[in-house]
């Protein structure tokens, strides 16, 4: 990484505890993603990313700042990029996926608190994470009690703006999201300066659309007997695509992806053949949380799809291109967003079909039902989906951890046996 320290000491960062995460984050992504072999040569732009994550990115975002551009920095798939960029900003995904900012979390959350949100608000806390510092509105939502109430704390240290999200599904429902759409509008209009117009919203809902066809491209080649692609590598594509730029990100997701689709006319697999293949599903992952992926892939599984915000529920479903006012817009919006099956909502039949659907559309073999400690939305929603797979009779299992690799042996341990589990049941099937 360049010297990016007076950038970083602009944004009132402290450099001291920051060059601690920067000593670690190389190693442990070097361990987890460069001992990988026979990865795709496309993979080198997503490296290059990681290894200019607090640097290139902040670089493009303080000159949009100083250009007079505002920048936006979210949690959660719930909030409308389109709606941003259509007012000239820059939405950001936010961190949240490390144990570094756990303590710093600590000092103002309770300790029996999900780790994500711990993090999140231990990054902008510690000032260690350089998208929070740039970023002019945190955007909030409310999908669980604890980020509700996290939210309030945030506000005390920055301009912060929370959309109200439904926790059912009916017709009011999305009348409601509606809504909540176009007071985030104003609000973003508000803070930029400048109007969201029928053209600037059309524009974007296009751009926002493009990115997520390049993700189902991307997932696409997961679906082939060779898998061209790691599970790790695949997640780590789709948390870059919460804060790169997005039209680079387009073009080099599609050249990548060039080289996998021709990886799979010649059988080229990063597995070996009969390894089963994996879906996840749970909490998100945000970046640098990339242990369970490792673990599996390091005990003899592969992960083939993710049903999980950074997954399937980030990029399925396109928002209608074919709008004709403001107020059509803001509907194709919320008709979209509000088909996103989150376990916040209650009934949830939805993520049940999802999660059931992309096994087989995946030629998954087992399904792990990943959770964070204190996840209760999630934790909860196990029971349900559990019984609707036993019905189908897919395997599956749930694994709760947080960031730390304390864990990690006895995780192996459990994942090995479940993979033989499931190499028994396919060769008794034979």
């Amino acid at each position: 990484m360049a010297d990016y320290r007076e950038l970083w000491d602009s944004l009132d960062m402290d450099l001291e505890k920051h060059d601690q995460l920067c000593e670690v984050l190389p190693e442990f992504y070097g361990d987890i993603y460069m001992t990988q072999e026979n990865r795709a040569e496309g993979m080198n732009y997503f490296n290059f990313v990681v290894s200019e994550i607090h640097g290139l990115r902040i670089k493009e975002l303080n000159e949009h700042r100083k250009d007079g551009g505002k920048v936006f920095g979210s949690f959660c798939v719930f909030v409308p990029d389109e709606v941003i960029m259509a007012a000239d900003g820059i939405g950001v995904g936010l961190c949240g996926g490390s144990d570094f900012w756990v303590p710093d979390g600590e000092k103002v959350l309770p300790r029996n608190m999900c780790p994500l949100i711990k993090a999140s608000v231990g990054a902008k806390l510690s000032g260690t994470c350089p998208y929070f510092q740039s970023a002019d509105m945190l955007v909030g939502e409310t999908t669980c009690d604890g980020k509700k109430k996290a939210w309030e704390i945030l506000g005390e240290y920055t301009p912060m703006h929370v959309m109200d999200l439904p926790q059912m599904k009916r017709e009011k429902d999305y009348d409601h999201f509606k809504e909540e759409i176009n007071i985030f509008k104003e609000k973003v209009e508000d803070l930029t300066g400048n109007k969201v117009t029928l053209e600037s919203l059309k524009e974007k809902i296009k751009l926002v659309n493009d990115k997520r066809r390049v993700l189902q491209r991307l997932y696409d080649a997961r679906k082939s007997e060779k898998l061209p692609i790691s599970g790790k590598d695949a997640l780590l594509i789709t948390q870059v695509a919460f804060y790169d730029d997005p039209n680079r990100f387009i073009e080099k997701t599609n050249e990548l992806c060039d080289e996998l689709e021709e990886r799979i006319e010649k059988n080229i697999s990063v597995f070996k053949d009969d390894t089963p293949r994996i879906l996840l599903t749970g909490t998100p992952m945000a970046i640098p949380n990339w242990k369970m992926h490792h673990l599996i892939e390091t005990s003899g599984g592969a992960v083939v799809c993710e049903e999980a915000c950074t997954g399937t529920k980030y990029f399925e479903r396109l928002v209608d291109e074919n709008i004709t006012d403001l107020d059509s817009g803001l509907k194709a919006l919320s008709d979209r967003y509000m088909g996103i099956n989150c376990a916040c909502f209650s009934p949830n039949e939805g993520r049940i079909e999802d999660i059931i659907r992309l096994y087989k559309e995946y030629n998954a073999d087992g399904v792990i039902y990943n959770s964070l400690p204190f996840c209760h939305t999630y934790a909860i929603e196990y029971k349900k989906v559990k019984d609707a797979l036993d019905k189908e009779g897919i395997p599956v299992m749930m694994i709760e951890s947080d960031y730390s690799m304390q864990d990690a042996g006895q995780i192996n341990t459990r994942l090995e046996a479940f993979f033989e589990m499931i190499s028994m049941n396919k060769e008794l099937a034979i």
